[in-house]
């Protein structure tokens, strides 16, 4: 049986660990400029647990994107990651074991590479 959830001025209050019925997926949008495809290659191997372990799974195979439509933005490797909701990404984002990731990531890519988050309807 579910228990009702309060809620004060339309705001729903959810007991922790509870699940929200209107929690939102949250999306990871990443474009990498590989510069060193074997260290790139460590952090893809690495990183893809890690991703699965805060509830992310991949939505995209990276390099397989499509320009119909051209535009200014000319990426060369872009993928889409999904996890249950923002608080889940930002654990992922700021874990402690992600943090040398990061920097190998880092030192194999192009400082223009770009992460985007954001929320799903």
């Amino acid at each position: 049986m579910r228990r009702q959830q309060a809620s004060v001025r339309g705001i729903a209050i959810v007991p922790h660990g509870e699940r929200r019925e209107r929690d939102m997926a949250a999306y990871l949008i990443v474009e990498h400029i590989i510069t060193d495809a074997a260290k790139f290659e460590e952090y893809r191997t690495n990183v893809g647990p890690m991703i699965a372990k805060y509830g992310g799974r991949y939505l995209t195979k990276g390099g397989s994107h499509k320009m119909p439509e051209g535009g200014h933005w000319k990426p060369e490797r872009v993928v889409i990651i999904e996890f249950p909701d923002m608080d889940a990404l930002n654990a992922w984002y700021n874990a402690p074991e992600y943090q040398p990731l990061i920097a190998l990531r880092k030192e194999c890519t192009s400082d223009l590479d770009m992460l985007i988050t954001l929320e799903g309807a």
